[in-house]
């Protein structure tokens, strides 16, 4: 498919990125003020406090069962807008909260505005670009929302120590609203009107069904939902492991950095390597590679206690990596064959795999206290049920990849 707008690939891809990375600032940038958080609000359990990264996602998984259908009849731009205003709204509550209860509600409901860009960013990539190159995009999409991850941490860090905690919510509201005024003046809307749809009930019940329809489309959104899954125990439970259980309070921005870099790098090479080897082979070959990093740790550490800290980033290194291959072709083979239901199918697939990732991270993350075995131990059986997804999901559109 060509693109039909007067953006080059470069800023296309470039502002699609920026409007994901409003969730992972919105994530990434408030893991070193959990502590802060806690005190201001009266909570001391690390259990409590990961659920302000968790309801996050809640929200997400939620908000894009309204965004994705309903822009398929409106157009992606203006519930982008839509979702803005509530993240906006949201946001200034978590400030002024003074419980738990009160900040997880508008965590949730920032959630539910974020929904929109991140899942409309990606019908949006979804409507300009098809196959193995839509993968490509996606990637290079991917690699530029993973600076955000290296550099939120340590931004969080300044504004908290110059400003308080407060600030770091009112810098993801200035970013957010360079990136909307962006998209406002540049980017064309890229729902082509002969494919809007009337807004009725049968939007939804229609994609629900015609996703199911498509073997490819929802198995490899549970496999998307395993792996997001694993990866959403990291970010809530990384401020605990590396804070509590090592003790490097002031290094956690730039460990957390490092191994953003890793995934980044994956994402990367994922952009040249896909078109070669094609989405489904790439993706049954780092599931195995996640399975065999997170097997070994479990092996090598039982019932042992935590390596060093050396050791513990290595395998993290390695696990993240074969994640950066996953990510974005997941998405990728997920929405393949539903482009023609591109707005409701990224709802679904977002919703499904979201819905899925909370309660494991939940689950997993209540173990994580004295050692980050019970991690792997997730990563673990999280990679095997993948794996089995992915052998299963084997259609001859994947072998078309």
């Amino acid at each position: 498919m060509q693109k039909s707008s007067n953006t080059s690939h470069i800023e296309f891809i470039t502002l699609m990125a920026s409007l994901m990375s409003l969730v992972a600032l919105s994530i990434d940038a408030l893991l070193p003020a959990l502590s802060p958080i806690g005190t201001s609000i009266h909570v001391t359990d690390n259990q409590d406090l990961q659920l302000l990264i968790t309801m996050i996602f809640l929200g997400l998984g939620v908000g894009q069962l309204i965004s994705g259908p309903i822009s398929d009849s409106v157009g992606r731009k203006p519930l982008i807008y839509v979702g803005f205003i509530v993240f906006v709204l949201a946001s200034i509550l978590c400030v002024y909260s003074e419980s738990l209860e009160w900040m997880i509600v508008g965590r949730i409901f920032q959630g539910v505005g974020l929904s929109a860009p991140r899942t409309l960013s990606i019908a949006m990539v979804r409507d300009t670009f098809s196959g193995n190159y839509m993968a490509k995009i996606m990637s290079f999409v991917v690699v530029i929302f993973i600076l955000v991850p290296v550099v939120a941490p340590s931004i969080g860090k300044l504004l908290l120590d110059q400003y308080g905690w407060q600030a770091i919510f009112y810098s993801q509201l200035f970013f957010g609203a360079f990136v909307i005024l962006w998209l406002a003046k540049r980017q064309p809307e890229t729902l082509k009107e002969e494919y809007k749809t009337p807004l009725r009930l049968q939007l939804f019940t229609n994609g629900l069904r015609e996703f199911f329809k498509q073997r490819q489309a929802w198995v490899f959104t549970l496999v998307s939902g395993l792996i997001t899954g694993a990866f959403m125990v990291y970010l809530s439970a990384s401020q605990q492991i590396f804070e509590n259980q090592y003790q490097l309070k002031e290094e956690f921005p730039f460990i957390f950095a490092g191994l953003a870099i890793s995934v980044g790098l994956a994402t990367f090479l994922n952009g040249t390597l896909v078109m070669k080897y094609g989405m489904y082979r790439l993706v049954r070959f780092f599931a195995i590679l996640f399975i065999a990093v997170s097997g070994a740790y479990i092996a090598l550490f039982y019932q042992t206690p935590n390596p060093s800290i050396y050791v513990l980033v290595t395998f993290f290194v390695l696990q993240f990596f074969a994640i950066g291959f996953l990510f974005g072709n997941l998405r990728s083979l997920a929405m393949q064959p539903i482009g023609h239901i591109a707005g409701v199918g990224a709802a679904y697939n977002g919703f499904i795999s979201t819905i899925m990732a909370v309660p494991i991270a939940t689950f997993i993350g209540g173990f994580v206290k004295e050692t980050s075995l019970p991690l792997f131990i997730g990563f673990f059986c999280c990679g095997i049920l993948a794996l089995g997804l992915i052998l299963y999901g084997k259609t001859n559109d994947t072998n078309k990849n």
